[in-house]
C-alpha cells in the first residue's frame, strides 16, 4: 500500500504516547491522525490493514481512513474522529458517582466482543503470540518458561474476537454510539486471555500509575472492576473465585511489561505464582 503525503500544517497535536503523537484536523473536525515515531514504517502499515479488517468484521471502532507519510518521513493512519467522545476511564475520573453504570456499559461491550467469532485464518492466535512474548523473554528461567506455557497450552481454544489490550481507556462512547479504539494488539483465543488486562488496569496496577494514566485514585479503579464483574460473569459468582480465574491471566501481561520495561517487575509476576 502506497502512503498519501500529507502536510503536517494541516494538523494540531493533541496528543502523544510510547508509540508517536495524535493530531486534529485544523479545519475537518472528523478527521484525526495517529503518527508514529520516525523509522516506524511497517508498524502503521501492519495496523492499518489490521484496523481495516477488525472494521470489516462489525467490530465496533472509528473508522479506519488512510496509510500517510508526512514531509519528515512519518508515517500513520488517518481515521474518522468521533466527535464528543469520552472514555470509559475519563467518564469515571470525571463522575465517580456513575462508577457503577460506566463500569455496566464497558461490561456490556466486552460481552458483545467476545459472543463475535472470527475467522482465524485473517487473525492472530493469542496463545502464538504469548508463545513468542515467552520466547523472547530473558528474565524467567526455563524451568519457569515451561511452567507458562505449559498453561497456555491448556486454556481451551476459541475463534473468539479479543481486543488485545483490553482497558477502560481503549473503549470510548458519544451520545448512544459505543467504540473500541486502540484495536492494534486484536487477536481471537479465549475472553480471560482479554479480562486479564482489564484487572491489571483496575487493580494491579499502582496508584501512581493509575492516577498517571486513568486520571483517578485506584480505590476507585478497583470499585470499577468489582461493579464490571457481575455484569460480565453474573452475580451469583463470588467476586474472589472470578479473580482467582483471571489472576494468571493478568500475570500473563507480565511478558508485555517486561518487554516494554527491559527488565523484571516482580509486582506483576506475584499473579502467576498459582503457575510457577
Amino acid at each position: 500500500m502506497e502512503a498519501l503525503r500529507i502536510s503536517l500544517d494541516d494538523y494540531i497535536l493533541s496528543g502523544g504516547g510510547a508509540n508517536g503523537e495524535s493530531y486534529d484536523h485544523r479545519t475537518d473536525p472528523s478527521v484525526m491522525l495517529k503518527l508514529y515515531l520516525p523509522g516506524r514504517i511497517q508498524q502503521p502499515l501492519d495496523e492499518m490493514n489490521l484496523a481495516r479488517k477488525v472494521y470489516q468484521i462489525g467490530i465496533p471502532t472509528p473508522e479506519p481512513g488512510e496509510y500517510v507519510v508526512t514531509e519528515d518521513g512519518r508515517y500513520g493512519i488517518r481515521f474518522h474522529r468521533i466527535i464528543g467522545k469520552k472514555s470509559y476511564s475519563r467518564a469515571t475520573a470525571d463522575e465517580p458517582e456513575r462508577v457503577a453504570e460506566f463500569a455496566a456499559e464497558f461490561a456490556t461491550m466486552c460481552k458483545r466482543l467476545h459472543n463475535t467469532h472470527v475467522d482465524s485464518t485473517q487473525f492472530e492466535d493469542v496463545k502464538d503470540r504469548y508463545y513468542r512474548l515467552l520466547e523472547q523473554n530473558p528474565f524467567f528461567t526455563t524451568a519457569e518458561k515451561d511452567r507458562i506455557s505449559r498453561f497456555i497450552a491448556d486454556v481451551p481454544d476459541a475463534d473468539i474476537a479479543l481486543h488485545g489490550d483490553l482497558q477502560y481507556s481503549n473503549a470510548i462512547f458519544a451520545g448512544d454510539r459505543r467504540y473500541f479504539i486502540d484495536l492494534g494488539d486484536f487477536c481471537y483465543g479465549h475472553p480471560l486471555f482479554d479480562l486479564g488486562q482489564v484487572y491489571v488496569c483496575c487493580y494491579l496496577s499502582s496508584e501512581d500509575f493509575i492516577r498517571e494514566t486513568f486520571h483517578m485514585p485506584k480505590s476507585l479503579s478497583k470499585t470499577f472492576w468489582d461493579c464490571f464483574v457481575p455484569v460480565y460473569f453474573g452475580a451469583d459468582r463470588p467476586l474472589k473465585d472470578i479473580e482467582q480465574e483471571v489472576l494468571p491471566f493478568a500475570g500473563l501481561k507480565t511478558l508485555i511489561i517486561e518487554r516494554d520495561m527491559g527488565k523484571p517487575m516482580p509486582e506483576f509476576r506475584a499473579a502467576l505464582k498459582p503457575l510457577l
